[in-house]
Formats: structure tokens, sequence, C-alpha cells
């Protein structure tokens, strides 16, 4: 009786060891949706999966046919895209049962011209319409179909003449509690706070407004992991700011320049990431500088800029990290490919890999949980 005990006992132990190495194995497999420009229907979404243990990147459309789709995201069992032209569009998909491809549910417009960035919380999404200026909500049913809510426009302009002519909504975040929307206007240099009722037919309404530094162009922000601050990426000045949020307020704190100080060319700073303690920011940089910069929270409670590195590649528009925050990916529009950082964990600094993959015109990143 005793030697069979000891044998089951040998076999369960055997097989939670064996359960633990294949769930560790697995947990080091990452996948990541890709948003990009297109250039025929056979291109559309994207899926990147990323294996660092064997070095083995790839890249497969999963939703061709979709046109622009810049900004893709996965909330709850679905996932939405935009298609960035002229007409504009929010279109909703479900996974297959492997999800290893997308099937569109729904199709909405979007408002106005050229949606580029989707937020969604609680049964709600919010979609930004740079070139109209305007940003559109909509309500999501249980089983994936999308309900027009309410439309905002903006108007104004600011000091950029080829940039900030008219109203250019960028972007548009919900506040960790979701009481507040923050919405970026590059065009106006403004970051606009609205209260937000779901119980409300037209669910937000304008609480207050936040001017720039002027010629700034908001483009997209963050917030820190408790929602008292709120770091904004400046497109046209290559700009970090540090704003401490509270009761739907911003109160400038910090400004961090992405750049080297001898650093002469054009710029385009335009995506912006916190780390999941809080204690990190990075933000990329286009133009000509073509870097990602790090940013470490000190004792004092400031950031302080530890690393400016090459991105890897031509016009680093977005980035994310992985789930568990070991690696960096890094989506270049213009050299049409991933890359791959590693990330220390302690201190947040960036080290390059040789690992790449080639995609087209990626522009957005989003990090699927294993």
């Amino acid at each position: 009786m005793k030697n069979i005990l000891a044998a089951l006992l040998f076999l369960a132990t055997f097989s939670c060891a064996e359960k633990s190495n294949i769930e560790n194995e697995t947990s080091m497999k990452y996948n990541f949706l890709v948003g990009s420009y297109t250039d025929s229907p056979e291109e559309g979404i994207g899926l990147l999966t990323f294996n660092p243990e064997d070095q083995e990147i790839a890249y497969k459309v999963i939703a061709p046919g979709v046109s622009n789709p810049s900004f893709v995201l996965e909330s709850g069992e679905f996932v939405f895209s935009v298609e960035e032209n002229d007409k504009g569009a929010l279109k909703s998909f479900r996974w297959n049962e492997e999800k290893t491809q997308l099937f569109q549910i729904d199709s909405i417009f979007s408002k106005g011209a050229n949606p580029c960035h989707i937020a969604a919380k609680d049964g709600l999404l919010v979609v930004s319409n740079y070139s109209g200026g305007n940003f559109s909500i909509y309500r999501l049913a249980p089983k994936g179909q999308l309900e027009y809510l309410q439309s905002i426009q903006h108007t104004g302009n600011s000091i950029n003449e080829a940039r900030q002519e008219s109203a250019h909504v960028h972007s548009a975040n919900f506040s960790p509690d979701g009481r507040f929307l923050l919405v970026a206007d590059l065009g106006t240099d403004h970051i606009y706070t609205y209260q937000i009722d779901r119980n409300n037919s037209e669910p937000v309404r304008l609480l207050s407004q936040t001017a720039m530094t002027p010629g700034d162009g908001p483009r997209h922000l963050a917030f820190s992991p408790n929602g008292d601050e709120v770091y904004v990426v400046q497109e046209l000045t290559a700009t970090l700011e540090v704003f401490a949020f509270q009761d739907g307020n911003l109160i400038s704190q910090q400004r961090l320049s992405l750049l080297e100080p001898d650093f002469e060319g054009a710029v385009g700073a335009a995506e912006v990431r916190v780390s999941k303690n809080g204690k990190f920011i990075y933000a990329s940089n286009r133009g000509d500088a073509n870097t990602i910069s790090v940013f470490a929270k000190t004792e004092e409670g400031k950031f302080e800029t530890v690393q400016h590195i090459s991105s890897g590649g031509n016009m680093p528009r977005n980035f994310s990290l992985t789930y568990d925050e070991k690696y960096l990916l890094v989506a270049h529009q213009a050299s049409e490919d991933v890359v791959v950082f590693e990330r220390n964990i302690e201190n947040g600094i960036l080290t390059p890999t040789s690992i790449q993959v080639s995609a087209p015109k990626p522009v957005y990143l989003f990090s699927l949980e294993n």
C-alpha cells in the first residue's frame, strides 16, 4: 500500500512540475494586434507572435479587407478597429475559437474624417476623428453591435499654420476610475476634460479645458496607475509633459524633452506608455530623431531622463510593452518593420536585440494578455 501511495505521489509531483514547465513556456510567448495603413484588400488587421526563447517573431493578416486599420484594441471578448479614411468607420470583430482569425460583427460611421484612436471602458467606446476635429461616443451591445450615442465638435486653431489650422482630435482616454474623459486636440493646443454620465443618452459633457504651450500639439496621453497624474506627449515640440490630475483638473508639473541637447532636425513625438508600477515612462519620437526615450521617477516624485535610444528603424509611430514588461516592441511605419528591445525591469533601460519582422506600414501595437 505504501508503495502505491508513493508512486501516486511521485506521479502527481511529476505532473505538476510538467504542467508548471508548460505554463512557463507558454508565458514566454507574446501576441499583439497590429494596426496598419493598407495598400491592397489582402492587407488589414495583423497578428504578431513573438517567442523570445526561440527568438522567433512572425506577422500575418487576420482580418483582410479592412482599410487603414490604424488603431486596434481588444476589450473583453471583442476587437475594435478604425478605418482611417475620409469616410471614417468604427468596426467590431469577434475571434474564431483558436484566436487566429477575426470576423467582422458591425461597422458604423465615425461621424468624422480620418478616425485615428479608440478608447473603451465599461461598455462605452470613444473614437477620435483627426481631420473631422471631433469625437464620437458609442455603446457596445452584448453581441458586439455598436450603437451611436453622441458626437462633440471642437473648433479653434493655434500657432503652427501647417498643422494647427483647425481642430484635430488625436486621442481620447478614460480616467482609470471611469469618471472622466480626457481629449487631446493637436490643432487647438488643448486637453479637454469631459465628465461621464453613463445613464444619460448623451453621456459626456465638457467640464474644463487646459491650454498647452502654444505650438505643442498634444497627441497621446496616459494616466498613472493610480490616476493622479497624466503624461502627455506633445507631438510638435517633442516634449513629454507631466500633469497632476485631481477631480478633472490638470496642473502642469514638468516638461521633459525627447531630444538630445545637441539634436537638430525635424521631430514628431508619437506615443507614450507607462510601466505598471508607475515608475517609468516611455515615449517615441519620429522625424529625424527616430528614438525611444525613457524616464524614471525619483524618490522625490519627479521624473528624470535615463535614456534616449535609437528605435532601430524609421518612423516609430507606436510601440508597446509585453504584458510582463520584459520586452518592448517598436512598430516603424516607414521602414515597415517591428523590432524588439529587452527591458530591464529594475531600471527601465532598453537594450536592442537582433529580433525583428517585416510588416506592411505598422502604426499600432496592442498587447494581448495570454
